[in-house]
């Protein structure tokens, strides 16, 4: 029985697969409505859907759970974790993919202009244009017309689906590869924004395929800062709702498998094969430099020919700055301070360009957005190219064997002391260091050691004017575009620039204006973005500096505390824009004193009031909806349709059907079916709301209606569910009776494989419009019984709003019960009554 049990599931596996490929949209189908690329149409998230993890206790799952043995159990946790392997695997790659392009592409650029300057400044700024924008046109045009939910950075819809809210087209196949090209074209293309926002997108994109969205996004951090440890504490503090420590077992091996892959292809690239890509293109900036000799290591050599180094955490000295003063707290608090207004008023300024290009620009069409995008590129390329030649050049400080930093080196590749616009051989372009450079290598430069007096004070603060401006209005646009490195690049630099107070006020040789840059940039992605824990560690695992991570909490906590006095983090404003209801951590201070019953309104079922309304046969057909109210004694009633009304009465041979209707405030109704449905009119209702649960009700031998479960529109997870779409497509659960078909209560069994009852995430499944049915189905009936759920949670009604909040968030949960408060106890379960020991399974 296991063995079919197996083959079974590897059938059903084959065939989610061709479900997934079958059911991507075309390229004419829209993914977001024109009015903004990868921003929903409404703000009250009525164009989101919401998941539901919640298990489908049904006949055929409970069926399907007896016949598993211990086989199939392990099997099943073999492939949990050979997915989890193919998720690292295929982030790395992945991310390698995007690093080599982006690095090739910038670095023929900047050799082309470098060599055109040399004869002409005119003719190279029109090929240094050009390059750029051709590659965010690629950018744009792809994201405009092929994949439009791979525009921006992503993380603030993938943080929404963790939470329980499905947008639509965000994990499609399209996406993934509308990400991987897009964000190649617009990192590329010198535009002020990241690729590492996007990578998180593209892990929890190829995590999709196999149904472990959250270790895709722990592997796409993993990838975009080598740091593993950094992107589990991402997922777990930033993005997911709901947390088990199996899940932090596979999540942990899907970061390490992303570590070693590339690592891999890095050691493979610095030989020379990868063409411009090096040792840069990915954010390792190694500012601790060992002075001694590294002797206590433990060296572990893998298949793949890769040393792991793991050290002790003594006996290491680094060559930068090795220690700090007590009295140079002041100024590093300082800088969390400033981190946490600037990040504060990033967010708010963002919030209100994005909002404006929701409202205004973006509703002309995606013409509109090319163009915008092709501006901006325009723009942008004038700042970086026409800045630095209004500055001087300085002349380059004496050679230190010991540094190895070469003054000058010519720009486009990883160094200090760009020579660019300089009469003389021995002089460097401060500016250009920063601007005429990839971001990746102008944080190098502004996070290095033993550089003092590299940058003038000026020229930072051209540069965090003129970068945080370009930042602000490139964030966005139609491309895919992350905050990590602008983020990073403005907090190095006015962290820098107080690291140069510093040095000027204190006069101590041992401070390094680097360690400040670092310190700047974790501030202000704190003071954006409000990371803490996460953030610190990658920050640290960028870095290889341990000492300093206390400095690095500090500015961290400080800069948090600051922007949080004034709006949310970036992603949660940005959640909240594109109509994402993101439920929080915590549900509000005004929720203590609200009960279950009091949040129903007057979508609650009772008996006595307006919420419960009885109507028979022919009753809605022949008057409108006030008129037949108002007979029944109803007054100041909510607005009704009348075709929704024609539509409850149900008639079951001689007997006439109840239908109990819920008013919801918006006066949309919510149907709650009979056990045996009439298929014409589960069809009608279907069409006519957009509602996924329905109750269904059952009668006592009194006539009393009771709630016997819960049945779904449809299924939009991996979860086992029945549903009545499925029912309606397959037609073989019809009957002629309108009469339960076991009458003395069993139920018969189910006719469906389990894989018809789910919706992988990255397919829009099925809806009321693929069905067709005849005259003759229509009259037919259907006995929901074998496809509902039984035992769906249930609160009582006086439950505080707090704990209903927490339970929903929780579990994951898309429908919960309010009841009265019920009268008998059937018994009272205790934690002793949970530790079940194994000899009595």
């Amino acid at each position: 029985m296991t063995t079919m049990m197996l083959a079974n599931r590897f059938q059903n596996g084959i065939e989610t697969a061709k479900l997934v490929w079958s059911r991507i949209p075309s390229s004419e189908e829209p993914q977001f409505p024109d009015d903004a690329v990868g921003l929903l149409k409404k703000s009250d998230g009525s164009g989101v859907e919401s998941l539901d993890y919640e298990v489908i206790e049904n006949h055929a799952y409970r069926k399907e759970q007896a016949l598993r043995g211990t086989l199939y159990v392990g099997y099943l946790l073999v492939v949990k974790w050979f997915f989890a392997l193919l998720i690292g695997v295929g982030t790395g790659l992945a991310a390698v993919f995007i690093n080599i392009s982006v690095e090739n592409f910038a670095g023929w650029k900047f050799s082309l202009t470098f060599n055109i300057i040399q004869k002409s400044y005119v003719a190279g700024f029109i090929v240094y244009v050009l390059i750029n924008l051709i590659l965010v046109y690629s950018s744009v045009y792809i994201i405009s017309q092929f994949a439009p939910a791979a525009a921006g950075s992503g993380i603030p819809e993938i943080k929404g689906y963790l939470n329980g809210a499905d947008i639509h087209g965000i994990l499609l196949f399209r996406t993934l590869i509308g990400k991987i090209f897009g964000s190649i074209g617009s990192v590329g293309g010198g535009l002020a924004l990241g690729k590492e926002g996007p990578l998180v997108h593209t892990g929890a994109c190829i995590a999709s395929l196999l149904g472990q969205v959250t270790c895709g996004c722990a592997a796409g951090v993993a990838a975009a800062f080598r740091a593993p440890v950094g992107g589990v504490l991402f997922a777990l503090e930033e993005v997911t709702s709901w947390w088990r420590s199996q899940l932090m077992w596979r999540v942990f091996f899907t970061s390490a498998v992303v570590a070693v892959v590339v690592r891999t292809v890095m050691g493979w690239c610095k030989s020379g094969n990868c063409g411009h890509f090096g040792s840069g293109g990915f954010i390792i900036w190694d500012t601790s430099g060992l002075r001694s000799e590294l002797s206590p290591f433990f060296y572990f050599q893998l298949s793949t020919k890769i040393l792991l180094l793991l050290p002790f955490l003594t006996g290491f000295t680094f060559s930068g700055q090795e220690d700090y003063s007590f009295s140079e707290l002041l100024p590093m608090a300082v800088i969390g301070v400033i981190g946490g207004l600037l990040g504060a008023l990033f967010n708010q300024l963002t919030l209100y360009v994005t909002s404006w290009r929701r409202n205004h620009l973006h509703k002309k069409g995606g013409r509109v957005k090319i163009v915008e995008a092709c501006l901006i590129s325009l723009l942008t390329s004038i700042i970086s190219f026409g800045l630095p030649l209004l500055r001087k050049c300085s002349p380059c400080p004496e050679s230190d064997p010991v540094s190895g930093i070469e003054c000058p080196r010519p720009p486009g590749m990883y160094g200090n002391y760009v020579n660019f616009f300089c009469s003389k051989d021995n002089e460097y372009n401060d500016l250009a260091t920063i601007f005429f450079n990839t971001q990746d290598d102008a944080i190098r430069n502004l996070f290095s050691a033993k550089t003092i007096h590299e940058y003038s004070a000026q020229s930072l603060l051209t540069f965090l004017v003129m970068f945080y401006s370009l930042a602000v209005i490139t964030y966005g646009t139609a491309v895919p575009a992350g905050q990590f490195v602008p983020g990073i690049m403005i907090g190095s630099t006015y962290g820098r620039l107080v690291g140069m107070l510093v040095v000027k006020y204190y006069g101590k040789l041992n401070i390094e204006e680097g360690t400040y840059a670092l310190l700047g940039a974790a501030s202000f992605l704190g003071g954006s973005m409000r990371m803490t824990v996460s953030l610190c560690v990658i920050m640290v695992e960028i870095t290889n500096n341990l000492q300093l991570l206390p400095l690095i909490m500090l500015v961290l906590l400080i800069s948090k505390a600051v922007g949080d006095a004034f709006n949310e983090g970036l992603y949660e404003e940005q959640a909240r824009l594109r109509g994402i209801p993101l439920l929080d951590s915590r549900p509000k201070y005004e929720m203590r004193n609200m009960t279950a019953k009091e949040a129903c309104g007057s979508r609650r079922m009772e008996s006595t009031t307006l919420s419960s309304i009885i109507l028979h046969q022919g009753l809605g057909a022949s008057m409108g909806v006030a008129s037949t109210l108002g007979k029944m004694g109803v007054k100041n009633m909510p607005p009704f349709n009348k075709s929704l009304l024609n539509m409850y009465a149900l008639n079951h041979g001689s007997k006439i059907q109840p239908v109990i209707i819920r008013c919801r405030e918006k006066g949309l109704p919510v149907v709650s079916f009979p056990r045996v449905v009439k298929v014409a009119d589960v069809v009608s209702i279907l069409r006519s709301n957009e509602h996924n649960g329905f109750p269904v009700i059952d009668h006592t031998r009194s006539g009393e209606p009771l709630v016997i479960g819960l049945v779904l529109r449809s299924s939009n997870t991996f979860l086992l569910g029945s549903h009545l779409l499925v029912i309606l497509h397959s037609k073989i659960d019809f009957q002629h009776s309108p009469l339960p078909s076991d009458p003395r209560g069993g139920i018969r069994p189910i006719r469906h494989d389990s894989v018809e009852f789910t919706k992988p995430v990255s397919s829009k499944g099925i809806c009321i419009d693929d069905i067709l049915l005849s005259s003759d189905d229509l009259e037919m009936y259907v006995d929901l019984a074998p496809f509902m759920n039984p035992s769906p949670y249930i609160v009582p009604e006086d439950m505080s709003l707090t704990k209903v909040y927490n339970l929903f968030r929780q579990l994951g949960l898309r429908h919960l019960f309010v009841v009265p408060r019920p009268s008998r106890v059937l018994g009272l379960i205790t934690r002793k009554d949970l530790l079940i020991e194994d000899s009595a399974l």
